[in-house]
């Protein structure tokens, strides 16, 4: 017996191999009882799913806090503050829902889990974005109208918005549980199962959208931004110095928002437009994943940044709030 022959037959049990000897002769009866490359074991967990269960529980974490931080804090009740809230409350239901997906898929094999998890993370996304739209409009509306906008009908509007952006992406979410789905005919099945191709094209068209509007907001601040600076140039050189940095830096944070909105979100809109459930999945996680990375960086960008929140959680933390941050006066560019 030569050396091939003996490693192939340590993948047998030995009564085995010794029987097929004996009534055939020839290794050809052993071959057949030897496991071949194309019935090995596929993973029991994919690795994509560990990453996006990762991002969640990161994302879950980390908006985590600024809901804890803004809740705590009675003074964080500006309509600023509560669209950073509405923002990492939604982010922190998009981590949950990316945790909960995770453990139903490989614990819970349920339609209705399915339903229930996808849902919750399409209304979650949903509200995100929207609350991003909602900072811009609230960004722009007062510049737009410095003298009035902090008003009580300001905070009125505030609230409305809140309860449209919310009451939308809810009815979003629950529309998985209400038929919106492709339980009962595959081949409608977008990238997204159990969403049908139709509506998720919708999600992203509707997502282009509110991104046009998100950039068309951006360019008229920044008119207003440099308007303002050149009436106050024209009248004080040393206030029009300190304006300037100060615009300077509102307008470089915007453009960190939006570079890194359409950075996270466009490549898997477009994917989805394209692509249905026949596509590999791996593009789909390629997409996908880099459209959670946008709710881990939001609380960077919105909340880490705010000088009244980093007091907030400087309290929290320590008892205290450093001279650095005390002496420092809020401006533009912290949100």
């Amino acid at each position: 017996m030569d050396e091939a022959q003996q490693f192939n037959l340590t993948w047998v049990p030995q009564d085995h191999s010794d029987a097929a000897y004996s009534e055939n002769g020839s290794a050809a009866a052993v071959s057949s009882l030897i496991p071949t490359t194309d019935q090995e074991l596929e993973p029991i967990v994919n690795p994509w799913d560990i990453v996006l269960c990762t991002s969640g529980t990161l994302i879950s974490c980390e908006n985590a806090i600024v809901v804890l931080i803004i809740l705590h804090n009675p003074t964080l009740r500006a309509p600023m503050f509560l669209l950073i809230g509405s923002l990492a409350l939604a982010d922190l239901l998009a981590g949950v829902g990316l945790v909960t997906n995770f453990v139903f898929a490989y614990l819970l094999h349920s339609d209705a889990a399915k339903l229930i998890t996808i849902g919750l993370i399409v209304g979650s996304f949903t509200a995100s974005v929207c609350s991003l739209l909602a900072i811009t409009l609230d960004r722009y509306l007062s510049l737009y109208y410095a003298l009035t906008y902090n008003s009580e009908r300001t905070v009125t509007f505030t609230y409305l918005m809140l309860i449209v952006l919310w009451g939308a992406s809810v009815c979003l979410g629950l529309l998985p549980l209400m038929g919106w789905n492709c339980l009962k005919d595959e081949s409608t099945c977008s990238i997204i199962k159990p969403l049908t191709k139709n509506n998720v094209a919708v999600l992203s068209v509707s997502f282009l959208l509110m991104f046009a509007l998100m950039l068309q907001l951006y360019i008229q601040i920044c008119k207003i931004v440099m308007r303002h600076a050149h009436q106050i140039a024209l009248q004080h050189h040393f206030l029009a110095t300190s304006h300037y940095v100060t615009t300077r830096k509102g307008v470089s944070t915007l453009a960190i928002i939006l570079g890194t909105f359409a950075a996270c979100w466009m490549p898997f809109t477009l994917y989805s437009l394209i692509a249905d459930y026949t596509y590999p999945s791996i593009y789909m996680y390629a997409t996908l994943l880099p459209a959670t990375y946008n709710s881990i960086i939001n609380p960077v960008i919105y909340a880490f940044r705010n000088q009244e929140i980093q007091k907030a959680l400087w309290l929290i933390c320590c008892g205290c709030i450093p001279s650095s941050l005390s002496q420092r006066t809020r401006s533009p560019s912290d949100v």
